[in-house]
């Protein structure tokens, strides 16, 4: 099997999409009428030095990506089994799989990036040699709850984005730990809460487009299994505001089986990472991960035998009919109540289940209940 990568934001440079331009002079010239400015001059050229600037990176990163996909399909003739990209590299994603068209996708990405370079000045840092877990603790530990991650890109390799005063603060702690702490050079604190106004405007724009169901299995950064045709707007939107999953992403892909990871887009940053990750990868672990550890603790548990005997997709088609997101739920093993922050869905192509807000992980759906009357909006 294969699957399709496409690089984000950071993966930029003079000189990228070379030989691409001028082997599809049409898409090149669509491009220009929609950014009105040669985007061949911007990539090759940058004579005014805007391709550093978010609002002319991410068009830029666009475009050249889906060129590159296109060349790929004209050398191999081969569609992948799955596809997925990071940040900004999931328009193309879902660009290749035909859930939007290559205009539409263009003008999404040049208000996204518009938008984004007018956030609030913000800062991110790269966290290298800690686990997710081990920066969640000690974030909570000194008092640091204003900070955000933004990227779970491996491992040991986690992006934190926040206030700029509060990721400069942060980084004594993480030195401490004999961590490597590498400033962004960003402008805005990506992928966290101070995004929302951005979130906010960016949902009315996604309002006036149309999406067709993914023909390939794109995977969301969001929650890291494949998009649904009804939540793809949705899921571009809480983009903004929520974690890129990339390593729960590809333990999603590693483990549907032997996956071969072709990188399609300027640089090899997403290679680089998939090679860490797969290193480390033990499939058991992997799924196992993915489920809360209550969830686990309760997966033979008895349930009623009507409810045992539906599907999965029963189950999950049950449901989505009956719960929005944002539901409150009571859950096994959990003293907590907590609220769902996906619809249902089928893990691992054969367990109902639901990610939660707050506890980053799901829950098997037998082993979660709602709280009658408790239902609240998204």
């Amino acid at each position: 099997m294969k699957t399709y990568l496409f690089p984000g934001q950071g993966s930029q440079h003079i000189g990228m999409g070379e030989n691409l331009f001028d082997a599809f002079p049409d898409i090149t010239a669509t491009a220009d009428a929609i950014l009105g400015y040669s985007i061949k001059e911007l990539c090759l050229q940058d004579p005014n030095r805007q391709l550093g600037r978010t609002q002319y990176t991410q068009p830029a990163l666009y475009v050249v990506n889906a060129l590159a996909y296109r060349q790929q399909l004209k050398d191999t003739g081969e569609q992948p089994n799955f596809v997925a990209g990071h940040s900004l590299g999931e328009y193309n994603a879902l660009e290749s799989a035909g859930a939007i068209r290559f205009e539409d996708g263009l003008k999404l990405v040049k208000k996204r990036g518009e938008l984004m370079s007018t956030a609030p000045k913000g800062a991110m840092a790269a966290i290298i040699g800690l686990t997710s877990d081990k920066i969640g603790d000690i974030l909570a530990d000194n008092g640091l709850t204003a900070i955000d991650i933004a990227n779970y890109n491996a491992p040991t390799q986690t992006i934190i984005s926040g206030l700029e005063a509060d990721i400069q603060n942060a980084q004594a702690y993480f030195e401490q730990e004999q961590a490597m702490f590498i400033p962004l050079n960003v402008s805005g604190a990506f992928h966290s809460r101070y995004m929302q106004p951005v979130q906010n405007e960016f949902s009315q724009f996604l309002d006036s487009f149309t999406f067709a169901a993914p023909r390939i299995p794109v995977i969301a950064n969001i929650h890291a299994l494949p998009y649904q045709s009804d939540n793809i707007a949705r899921n571009l939107a809480d983009q903004l505001t929520h974690s890129v999953r990339w390593l729960d992403s590809m333990h999603y892909l590693l483990q549907q089986g032997d996956m071969e990871f072709i990188e399609l887009g300027p640089g090899d940053v997403l290679t680089k990472l998939i090679q860490s990750i797969k290193s480390r990868f033990k499939p058991n672990a992997a799924a196992q991960s993915n489920l809360s550890s209550s969830a686990v603790n309760h997966a033979t548990a008895q349930v009623d035998r009507q409810q045992d005997l539906k599907t999965p997709q029963q189950k999950v088609k049950d449901w989505n009919q009956s719960y929005p997101i944002g539901t409150q739920v009571n859950a096994k093993g959990y003293d907590e109540i907590l609220t769902t922050k996906t619809q249902a869905v089928i893990l691992f192509g054969h367990r109902a289940a639901i990610y939660m807000q707050g506890y980053n992980g799901y829950f098997a759906l037998d082993e979660v209940e709602p709280v009658k009357h408790a239902a609240t909006p998204a």
